[in-house]
């Protein structure tokens, strides 16, 4: 049965966040009592479904999104059908006032970005909010971008690119996608708080360039588990498990999973002797020479942070505070994309990128993975359909504003140009899904074969429209 587990967590979050889009717009439609015709997830030919009143609830053919379709509105006729003759005028959507329409629009996005805020926050209220400790710099690599620097270990960082008491999550999402490129940096040290630039060492990741500063972090001792052994790896021939806690690599102590990594990475295809504790008991075991490419033995690693009891006022601040991290460095991403600096391939997915990092997610975090990048996706599954592009939520919204501008003159927008706005629309978006499913399926079977572009610190989905 494991091998239903992806699959179904797939469906589950992808349907998750295209239905709680779909809910927002038909809840407000309904609060408004708009007659609602069709709840279809997925687009296309119906496959099966149950009306009820006067709504088909349905699933439909193509399973690339969704849509609402409510009576009188003939934006997006040719994609959802006709509305039915009978529908009493004072259901019809289109005989509403501005601002109503305008609030049935904007309920899916916000439905979304609500959903992407209540994960974390929930999260919190139930097991507390991680205590994350200060970026306190612990070992410095010779010779790399730290020590040309000249951080110093014990340095606290409380600047990094302009960002005042940064997290590590920050610094090293800022650092990766700013290969070869100069950083301001503060840190406090004696006392003092000491200015300094550091330029990311360039170095290739999955195919492209990605920055590290070549420093590894102290977490004062927290735990440092093995989150995920992945199948036919010489991590899974070594004999480590999900669970076990590192002690020591080689002859160090271990102090975070950075440590661990570059630990493998600096030696290459040797031997090294790992001492773990498993079940309470110390155990050492030796990593073969084979490594499934260069600096990887295919098993994931995490700190375990200790959770503090969190407050409504604490759990509303971290679910904030992480979706908004998430929004800078997509922002970040997309931004390089227009500049030439980041290629598009690694930049946006589609269903299939998306089911790789569902993939990923489920088997190292479980449940909080499948949560988690509910709540990813959520968030820009949102903000993607707020984008004033007709057939999104965002070009109704903007059409609809446009129209009360003219209307303020007296003029108005024709049926025949609002077809064609809704046809070139529809076009762009059609080309945008060819172009993230070929991406995907090139990704897929070929790699990524750019090595001059910098990778974001997680691909941005560049989901179906759900309108």
């Amino acid at each position: 049965m494991d091998f239903l587990i992806v699959p179904i967590a797939f469906i589950f979050i992808l349907g998750s966040a295209v239905v709680l889009h779909e809910f927002g717009h038909f809840i407000v439609a309904k609060l408004f009592r708009i007659r609602v015709e069709t709840f279809s997830v997925g687009f296309g030919p119906r496959l099966f479904g149950r009306k009820w009143g006067h709504t088909d609830y349905r699933v439909s053919a193509i399973p690339l999104g969704g849509y609402v379709k409510l009576g009188g509105d003939e934006s997006n006729a040719p994609l959802e059908g006709e509305s039915a003759p009978d529908i009493p005028a004072e259901e019809m959507f289109n005989l509403r006032p501005r601002w109503q329409r305008i609030a049935v629009a904007l309920a899916g996005p916000i439905m979304n970005i609500l959903t992407a805020l209540a994960i974390p926050f929930v999260g919190a209220m139930m097991y507390g909010v991680p205590a994350t400790p200060a970026p306190v710099v612990y070992d410095i690599r010779p010779g790399g971008a730290a020590d040309k620097a000249g951080l110093q270990i014990g340095d606290r960082i409380v600047g990094f690119n302009g960002i005042e008491h940064p997290t590590w999550d920050v610094i090293n999402g800022d650092a990766l996608l700013s290969p070869g490129r100069p950083i301001p940096i503060v840190v406090s040290r004696n006392g003092s708080e000491i200015p300094l630039t550091i330029t990311p060492t360039v170095r290739s990741e999955n195919g492209e360039q990605a920055g590290f500063l070549d420093f590894l972090p102290d977490y004062g001792g927290l735990p440092v588990v093995v989150g995920a052994v992945f199948a036919g790896t010489p991590a899974e021939e070594t004999g480590l498990k999900t669970g076990d806690r590192l002690i020591k690599i080689g002859e160090e102590d271990v102090k975070s999973s950075a440590q661990v990594t570059e630990f493998i990475r600096r030696h290459g295809a040797q031997k090294i002797s790992i001492t773990l504790q498993r079940n309470g008991q110390l155990t050492q075991v030796t990593t073969p020479e084979r490594r499934i490419e260069e600096g990887k033995l295919g098993f994931g690693l995490g700190e375990v942070f200790p959770l503090h009891d969190a407050t409504v006022a604490s759990a509303l601040k971290y679910a904030f505070d992480t979706n908004i991290q998430i929004l800078r460095l997509t922002g970040k991403a997309l931004g390089q994309v227009f500049t030439g600096q980041r290629s598009v391939r690694n930049t946006l997915s589609g269903p299939i990128g998306i089911y790789q990092a569902a993939k990923t997610s489920v088997e190292r975090l479980g449940w909080d993975g499948v949560f988690g990048m509910l709540g990813f996706l959520s968030l820009n599954l949102g903000i993607f359909n707020l984008l004033p592009i007709p057939v999104l939520d965002g070009g109704a919204i903007f059409l609809l504003l446009i129209e009360g501008l003219l209307g303020m003159v007296g003029l108005s927008i024709s049926t025949a140009i609002r077809d064609r706005i809704q046809q070139v629309g529809f076009v762009m978006v059609l080309l945008l899904m060819v172009f993230v499913i070929g991406n995907d399926v090139v990704k897929l079977i070929g790699g990524n074969k750019e090595p001059d572009r910098p990778p974001a610190a997680a691909s941005t989905p560049a989901p179906a429209p759900a309108k």
